[in-house]
């Protein structure tokens, strides 16, 4: 989440109205009800962790082994069973 200049984006009148409250600090404003994103969602996080997992089932299937996975992924043995449980 970056900041962003509430002189920029609000209404004068509604700036003048959130001073009332607070005055050069930071606020933060939750999304809306059903607005909220997932988690990893603006990082592409959640993504890049799929996108390892599909290609660690890949090579689980072309005969790589759990040690060698975990050795290539520097994850533990027992990640990598989980990740292939859960696939």
């Amino acid at each position: 989440m970056k900041y962003q200049n509430a002189q920029e984006m609000l209404p004068e009148e509604l700036l003048h109205s959130i001073q009332e409250y607070v005055q050069a600090g930071y606020l933060y404003i939750p999304a809306r009800q059903g607005k909220k994103k997932q988690w990893g969602e603006c990082s592409g996080y959640k993504q890049m962790l799929q996108d390892r997992n599909e290609e660690i089932m890949r090579n689980f299937r072309s005969g790589l082994t759990v040690k060698e996975l975990a050795h290539h992924h520097y994850l533990s043995e027992r990640s990598i069973r989980r990740i292939i449980r859960s696939q």
